[in-house]
């Protein structure tokens, strides 16, 4: 049978159609969806986070895009309020038709995006939150956070470890934080390294979200006279703990905890003398054994771009571990050469993915296999001063030994003076 030129030619367009349409998809951008704190209590640290998730999406795509296709971000203000996040992860998953998500920031607002991500059965990136999927267990969430797979503990374990090798031992202990997410998971794990180093906890309490007075809970805590005091606090509640303490003249033996605030150098800039004695955790500081491979590349960018957009300056402890997760989804889509989450999911439980915050793999609850948190103490910090705080000159590494670059000052009051 003779076909027709017609036939022949519709042929051909039909061809040229289906050609067209494939080469169409194929430039469609892959779209990473998330919401972030651009505005409230933790948008200092959003900000700086959002910053490296654009420099990772310039990154990826100037090496030629995920899968032949260009990155493209999809967020949305979550305010610091996780109230706010279920509706946009909603928007995202169900109008915006993302096809990965990260985040979000903070741990508050993780464990409200994740009932919404389980849902749709998506992959999980959450960025820095503190055992987030320990309710959850959800299978296809990884955590950013190098807490490990003991992540209350491991958050305080450092400060509780080096308060008991002192002469004498502390006997007594004062507990502290939020009462949210966050606040409840880092003193539930000191309750427990309390317990375990055989202190007295004379005081245990949790403030509401929205305090702004903390005269009253450190008048409170001073009158239990404590020999240790730990918080477990947000930033705007760093900055006031730090400054009632500093007002009522509260003098424990050691002072500190998991302060997120004192973390950001804008918070940093804000407290100024009143950090010198305070003994907090830390995640990533530049020293040479945190030069992993990118990280001084994505540091320099984000340090050109940071002043302009009126960002913490140098971004240590929030905007390596942004890019870092995003590192994650990138190597997964690359290897598995698919956006199948099922896919994605086992090859995260089973590799151990290079990142600019280091080599990571995943255990429980998609917790790091292997913690790595350090404990640091602040000294000799003036005031007005930001470039005092571009390397650890005034924020000593105490523990653990194998990162420590110095000694503690003990007392608190002597680091004070």
């Amino acid at each position: 049978m003779r076909t027709s030129w017609r036939t022949c030619a519709a042929l051909v367009l039909l061809a040229g159609a289906v050609a067209f349409s494939a080469a169409a998809r194929a430039a469609e951008p892959i779209k990473l969806g998330f919401s972030m704190a651009l505005t409230g209590g933790v948008a200092p640290n959003g900000k700086q986070i959002l910053l490296a998730l654009e420099i990772w999406r310039d990154d990826v795509n100037a090496r030629g895009g995920l899968l032949g296709r260009p990155v493209e971000l999809v967020y949305y203000d979550d305010q610091s309020n996780p109230a706010t996040v279920p509706g946009i992860f909603t928007k995202l998953l169900d109008v915006d038709k993302v096809d990965l998500v990260i985040g979000p920031y903070a741990t508050n607002m993780i464990a409200a995006a994740l009932p919404i991500i389980i849902q749709h059965k998506m992959v999980a990136v959450g960025i820095l939150g503190l055992e987030a999927n320990s309710e959850f267990h959800y299978p296809r969430y990884f955590s950013m956070s190098s807490t490990g797979p003991d992540s209350k503990r491991a958050f305080s374990r450092g400060f509780f470890d080096l308060a008991m090798q002192q002469t004498p031992k502390p006997q007594t202990i004062a507990i502290v934080g939020a009462d949210a997410e966050f606040g409840k998971n880092a003193t539930d794990g000191a309750r427990e390294n309390a317990k375990a180093a055989g202190l007295k906890i004379v005081y245990d309490q949790r403030y509401p979200p929205a305090t702004t007075d903390f005269a009253p809970i450190v008048r409170a805590i001073q009158a239990t006279d404590p020999d240790i005091v730990f918080d477990g606090a947000y930033p705007l509640d760093t900055v006031g703990l730090i400054r009632a303490a500093n007002e009522v003249k509260l003098e424990p033996k050691m002072f500190g905890g998991t302060m997120i605030g004192v973390i950001a150098t804008n918070f940093k800039m804000q407290l100024g003398p009143l950090l010198n004695g305070l003994v907090n955790f830390e995640v990533f500081l530049p020293t040479a054994k945190f030069n992993f491979p990118g990280v001084t590349e994505m540091l320099a960018k984000y340090h050109k771009q940071a002043p302009a957009q009126g960002l913490d300056p140098f971004g240590y402890g929030f905007a390596p571990f942004g890019y870092a997760g995003a590192q994650l989804l990138e190597v997964a889509v690359r290897e598995t050469k698919s956006l199948d989450h099922d896919k994605l999911a086992d090859y995260l439980r089973t590799h151990t993915i290079p990142t600019v915050v280091g080599d990571v793999a995943f255990g429980k609850d998609g917790e790091w296999a292997k913690e790595r948190v350090m404990t640091a103490q602040f000294h000799d910090v003036t005031p007005g001063n930001v470039d005092q705080f571009r390397e650890p000159i005034h924020e000593t590494v105490l523990w653990p030994p194998e990162y420590a670059t110095g000694k503690i000052i003990y007392p608190y009051a002597k680091a004070r003076k």
